[in-house]
């Protein structure tokens, strides 16, 4: 069993929303992400969620592609990424999500990727161009390995995909609040509780919603109907713009949780 329906459990026992910030791994470079991990969970993190660099990276928006293409600069790849999540064990437990396209997985060889994910101390697993229906040689891969599945589901999505997003995950469901990709947004996507409701009449598995949280405020609104939430572009935007990036990540993160968490 991984560590995130625990994680997901203990937040609900407690009246809170899971707080999910998402980070590029290796952006600015792999020793900051290997400091990161622990800082983010001591700043009120639930879950931690990590991208790996990829050349075509069709979900994410700017933001992420620049931060991506610095990981890529400073040599990040799956191997440098498992030994990194493998010595931020030693200092902490929160659950750790990747978030990889479908192609780096494929490379890797899906047995092996699955086993050495869960031997480094991988919890769950999101791939962005995977679709729910394409995706039983991953699900029966990482199974074996008690790896969780994260299916996507989005405004578009038909009941019957949700029905099988929901029969092929494990761990949670993660929801995208809008059509396109990654980004700063100054205001939520219409009719976003109605999505989440819509997911949640198909599957008692946690629902987090992601794609263009950007502010507490944004943030606390979502939490009145969601189980998390996943706040990426506006941290990896700070990070960017910061000389103290691990320092501000957590300012941010503490922010974000005060947002979210019963008074």
């Amino acid at each position: 069993m991984s560590r995130i329906g625990p994680a997901f459990a203990g937040v609900a026992a407690r009246g809170g929303r899971a707080l999910i910030p998402f980070v590029m791994a290796g952006d600015p470079d792999p020793a900051t992400t290997e400091r990161l991990i622990p800082a983010l969970a001591e700043a009120g993190a639930d879950l931690v969620e990590l991208g790996i660099p990829f050349s075509d990276p069709i979900a994410d928006g700017p933001d992420n592609q620049r931060a991506g293409a610095r990981a890529l600069a400073h040599g990040m790849n799956l191997d440098v990424l498992f030994a990194l999540i493998r010595r931020s064990r030693e200092r902490t437990q929160v659950p750790l999500v990747l978030l990889s396209y479908y192609n780096l997985l494929l490379q890797y060889g899906l047995d092996r990727f699955c086993r050495t994910a869960v031997e480094a101390g991988l919890d769950g697993l999101v791939v962005p161009d995977l679709p729910a229906d394409e995706g039983q040689p991953l699900v029966a891969a990482a199974g074996a390995a008690a790896l969780d599945t994260i299916f996507l589901v989005a405004p578009t999505s038909t009941e019957a995909r949700m029905r099988l997003a929901a029969e092929r995950s494990t761990g949670f469901i993660y929801c995208v609040s809008l059509t396109g990709v990654t980004g700063v947004r100054q205001t939520l996507a219409e009719g976003l509780r109605d999505l989440v409701a819509r997911m949640k009449a198909h599957s008692r598995l946690p629902v987090a919603v992601g794609f263009g949280i950007s502010t507490p405020e944004q943030a606390r609104e979502v939490a009145a109907f969601a189980d998390g939430i996943i706040v990426g572009s506006a941290l990896v935007a700070l990070m960017e713009k910061s000389a103290q990036p691990v320092e501000d990540a957590c300012r941010f993160v503490r922010d974000l949780k005060a947002a979210i968490s019963p008074p």
